[in-house]
């Protein structure tokens, strides 16, 4: 019952921070800077420069791009393709912290065009409003909880249990689905996902130097053994289609494989 408790009020404060700050406008007065600030919650945020020159600046810092996400936790919201600054948009990132009221408490600029907004509400103050969990579907929650036991059982690596997280935020739409996918799937990675496909690969290209050293072996070649400095099975499988290769084109390179007399015949 407690921990039935602690979840619907883990889901009451991060649902409440998702429905009431997307009604919000946050309006900081003029600086000393002399600019004004408007923040509106998964909308944008924009700048107005309060002085009377002819050009003064007035324009989007940000459209509401994604979260940031940290050990289960929102650790910040980011504004991202405002307006044009140079050669790149103008973005920036909004710190929620506790407070007594909605405020926009602090704004810098750590670098150019790219900004720091501290906002201050009594919707993240309860110790469990930021914790992403609770915001997901059933589905996902589940889909979470399988990937923390394949993870407890080492059935995946550390780097395929974020993967899969990934995948999730993605899915609720809290970050932004990357194109990185496609080329992921295009190119052949070393890293694997879990113990079981790293052992799957290996016993493959086991079975594939096996039979390149059969074939060797079948023309009467002595394959020269690989040294210690690289010993993996990747580069022993290039070395020997490499070798397979040379002498099924019959190839007059100056250096010869071990068990080659030297001698080709150029007669037909």
């Amino acid at each position: 019952m407690a921990a039935a408790r602690l979840l619907a009020a883990a889901l009451g404060a991060a649902l409440g921070l998702f429905a009431a700050a997307g009604k919000m406008k946050i309006v900081e007065e003029p600086n000393t800077f002399g600019y004004k600030y408007e923040f509106c919650p998964f909308h944008n945020v924009t700048q107005h420069e309060q002085t009377f020159r002819w050009n003064a600046y007035s324009g989007i810092l940000g459209i509401w791009h994604e979260w940031e996400i940290e050990n289960n936790t929102f650790v910040g919201m980011w504004m991202r393709e405002g307006d044009s600054c140079e050669t790149k948009s103008r973005q920036t990132k909004v710190h929620l912290v506790c407070g007594k009221s909605n405020k926009l408490a602090y704004v810098s600029e750590p670098s150019t065009c790219v900004y720091s907004l501290t906002f201050e509400t009594p919707l993240v103050c309860h110790p469990h409003s930021l914790l992403v969990y609770p915001t997901l579907t059933e589905a996902l929650q589940r889909k979470w909880d399988e990937a923390e036991q394949l993870l407890y059982d080492e059935l995946i690596t550390d780097q395929g249990y974020k993967k899969i997280l990934k995948e999730i935020f993605e899915e609720a739409g809290l970050l932004k689905a990357t194109e990185e996918k496609e080329v992921e799937n295009k190119k052949i990675s070393l890293e694997f996902e879990t113990v079981e496909k790293c052992n799957k690969e290996y016993k493959q290209l086991s079975k594939e130097i096996k039979k390149l050293q059969d074939l060797l072996s079948q023309h009467g070649i002595a394959y020269k053994g690989i040294s210690a400095e690289n010993t993996s099975v990747e580069h022993r499988s290039q070395k020997l289609a490499t070798a397979v290769t040379t002498v099924l084109n019959g190839s007059k390179d100056d250096e010869h494989l071990h068990g080659d007399t030297g001698i080709w015949n150029e007669t037909v």
